[in-house]
């Protein structure tokens, strides 16, 4: 595909906090944006040139986006896997395409293949009853944790398993459907690198994050972390091996488990611009926003050397209340999502504190 003029119309599967970042990046590269999700008034379709108000899955409104738009992406990855097969079935250009979609969808076929290209993970067994959860708790060990396949984030869906009486309370709390257990695994921080694959196999990689998470839901990023060279080395590889494994186009998220002496494991990848990336926006000349709009539409990509360290803080709830003091700040970037109503752990916005490098 050759690269899109400015003045092409992007699509975006999605309309929350991230589809609105997409949009105001590729505004600013000359694009026009059309917005597809079922919520009137989304936060990225008041930002973009319009919105399609329609299911995922609905035929006619994905022939529409398809015919309008010259390229098609999304910004989260609960989006149906066929609704992006539709698309390009139709002759719709999509990035990233269905088989990164189907692989993050699933936990056990995302490990399955992570493994396959030697992005380690945690040892793992597929849990379909209550027999299977007692297996892999014999071969696994306590504690474990428990998460459903499909659709859980931020936490919701998965619970810890700390021994086996507790096995039918656990398969009960995620809903006695398909699962996966996973061993605990001994790492001492969490990670993050943010990578990019543009069409013609380029491979732009971001200094790594370290993330502190609260109630399962990520509270801040510290970027660059403070790693060894072994270390960034490792991760890395990591994401080069995930991209070209997925035939990838677009930004990627790869969420780690530093075990220590350049050991990592992973814990999960994202096939999209992920929240531990947003330091990027004021810590680096092109951000992971731009970055992924330069990728679909074929540009170059852009450069991911960090310029100054951000500390990124997301404002959950009522904490966006917070704007008028962070507003003031001398070092603080205040980015607001425009969502109507703060409810309790609901992402409401960030905030990037820039330091010197």
């Amino acid at each position: 595909m050759a690269p899109l003029a400015p003045g092409s119309t992007l699509g975006i599967l999605g309309g929350g906090q991230l589809g609105r970042m997409l949009s105001q990046a590729a505004s600013r590269l000359g694009f026009n944006v059309v917005i597809l999700d079922p919520e009137e008034n989304s936060p990225a379709g008041r930002v973009s040139q319009g919105q399609i108000v329609a299911a995922y899955d609905d035929p006619a409104a994905l022939m529409v986006l398809g015919q309008t738009c010259q390229a098609v992406t999304f910004e989260f990855e609960n989006v149906p896997a066929t609704s992006v097969e539709r698309l390009a079935q139709g002759g719709a250009v999509v990035a990233p395409g269905p088989k990164a979609l189907a692989v993050a969808q699933d936990r056990v076929d995302e490990k399955t293949f992570l493994n396959g290209v030697g992005a380690t993970t945690v040892d793992f067994a597929a849990v379909d009853s209550l027999d299977d959860l007692l297996a892999g708790l014999d071969r696994l060990g306590a504690p474990a944790l428990l998460k459903t396949r499909r659709d859980g984030y931020d936490g919701k869906g998965q619970v810890w398993v700390r021994s086996a009486a507790m096995a039918a309370d656990a398969w009960n709390a995620v809903g006695q459907g398909r699962a996966i257990l996973e061993a605990k695994a001994p790492f001492l921080r969490e990670l993050s690198i943010i990578a990019a694959r543009g069409r013609d196999g380029a491979i732009a990689v971001y200094p790594l994050g370290e993330n502190i998470h609260k109630g399962g839901v990520l509270k801040t990023t510290l970027a660059p972390a403070d790693v060894d060279a072994k270390t960034e080395k490792r991760a890395r590889a990591i994401a080069k091996a995930v991209l070209e494994g997925l035939d990838y186009v677009g930004v990627l998220g790869v969420e780690l488990f530093d075990l220590g002496e350049g050991r990592l494991l992973v814990n999960e990848i994202a096939p999209r611009v992920h929240n531990t990336g947003h330091w990027t926006q004021d810590g680096c000349v092109c951000d992971q926003f731009e970055q992924h709009i330069r990728a679909i539409a074929g540009w170059p990509l852009g450069p991911t050397t960090a310029h100054a360290r951000v500390e990124m803080t997301n404002l959950l709830g009522d904490e966006v209340d917070q704007w008028t003091k962070l507003s003031g700040k001398s070092d603080a970037r205040l980015h607001l999502y425009g969502k109507a109503e703060a409810r309790p752990g609901r992402k409401m916005g960030h905030v990037n504190r820039v330091k010197p490098l």
